[in-house]
């Protein structure tokens, strides 16, 4: 989480001055986004056969090899070298995305929604760290091209990977193995996997389609660096640390409430995009768009864990994540070009329809769901 802090901060910077053609700014991130979706059904299936902690520990290497590349690549100011650095990154990164359903993996149904919470709740470090790094490195080798940023990053894998040493988590038991499962067409049909696919995918999507051009954008409204990494702190904290609270909340007022509140902190966000560009509207805008990507992602995770069985985790959760990040890719990709093209307004307008219909979807769900448990009168 602290990598993906630092390059949030670092990358469309890095990729506006290497490239000649501005509107490229953002490939490098998008080429993350898709590298990470091309990687997450083989990283979910891998992981299936030989367990999460042979995983990580790969998506880990592929992290130190990714970095590496990103160091020389600044250091020779090579525009399309980072951008192939930014796909091994990717690749790293499409691992990443099942910390949160390790954690599902080994607690009891009544806990599951806290188990996720809190494996994201470790984002609060990285609110912390990440731009703390993305600052303080730059004059490390006295570059504007952030070279000890990914030196940082360099160093993170290296960390994860040390720590996953200690970490056990028990396969899928042989019995479950050998029970049937659904065909995936029929698990992907179900109202509860349409609604969290959809609350996933347009949470993450909008969230990096507006997160990741906020740093041009302040630039071209002159705020300083340390304005726009101190907006990113401030967003990458609201993303994260709810998560000290959604799964109990969750618990509480149900799952269909919790993404239904981080909609309309969404809409919140692009409202108050809309509305102005001083510092602090920037800065308030994106916490609600980090708060509200924490209620809708964490609770469309849950109501994922609901529509399967132990044995079909594997392929439903990587043709969930695959939706996920393909979309997300998309958004990366569109956002350098909607900014350089139109502006910072038009951005924000694409952006509330696709919250606003994910909104509409849920409550559809709820009140399905309520009129189900109604008694049906006889006669």
């Amino acid at each position: 989480m602290t990598t993906n802090t630092v390059l949030i901060t670092t990358a469309a910077l890095i990729g506006y001055a290497l490239a000649t053609d501005k509107a490229l700014a953002t490939l490098p991130l998008a080429v993350r986004q898709i590298a990470t979706m091309a990687t997450t059904v083989p990283a979910s299936l891998l992981m299936q056969r030989f367990g999460r902690r042979s995983g990580f520990l790969v998506g880990t290497l592929v992290g130190v090899i990714g970095a590496g590349i990103a160091i020389y690549s600044l250091a020779i100011a090579h525009f399309w070298l980072f951008t192939i650095a930014m796909g091994f990154l990717g690749v790293a990164n499409s691992f990443v995305g099942y910390y949160r359903f390790a954690a599902a993996d080994v607690a009891d149904e009544a806990w599951r929604s806290q188990a996720i919470s809190w494996v994201i709740a470790g984002g609060i470090i990285a609110a912390v760290l990440g731009p703390w790094l993305a600052t303080g490195s730059q004059g490390w080798f006295n570059s504007e091209l952030y070279i000890g940023a990914m030196v940082a990053v360099l160093a993170l894998q290296v960390v994860t990977s040390v720590l996953l040493l200690g970490l056990h988590i028990p396969p899928v038991s042989n019995h479950h193995q050998a029970l049937d499962t659904r065909p995936l067409g029929q698990i992907m049909r179900q109202p509860r996997f349409l609604v969290a696919a959809l609350g996933s995918t347009v949470s993450y999507g909008i969230m990096v389609f507006v997160m990741t051009t906020t740093p041009l954008a302040m630039a071209a409204e002159q705020h300083s660096f340390g304005q726009t990494a101190s907006v990113i702190q401030w967003h990458v904290f609201g993303m994260f640390a709810p998560s000290l609270v959604t799964g109990w909340l969750i618990q509480r007022l149900g799952v269909l409430s919790i993404i239904q509140a981080g909609a309309v902190m969404a809409l919140g966000c692009m409202g108050l995009n809309l509305a102005g560009t001083s510092f602090w509207h920037f800065a308030i805008a994106l916490l609600l768009l980090g708060i509200g990507w924490n209620f809708m992602y964490v609770g469309s995770t849950t109501l994922l864990t609901e529509t399967h069985t132990p044995t079909e985790k594997g392929k439903v959760q990587a043709a969930h994540d695959f939706v996920v990040f393909s979309f997300v890719a998309l958004m990366t990709l569109l956002s350098g070009r909607v900014f350089d093209r139109f502006d910072w307004m038009v951005l924000n307008q694409i952006s509330w329809p696709l919250v606003l219909a994910t909104f509409v979807a849920v409550l559809w769900l709820q009140q399905s769901q309520i009129r189900n448990r109604r008694p049906r009168r006889v006669g």
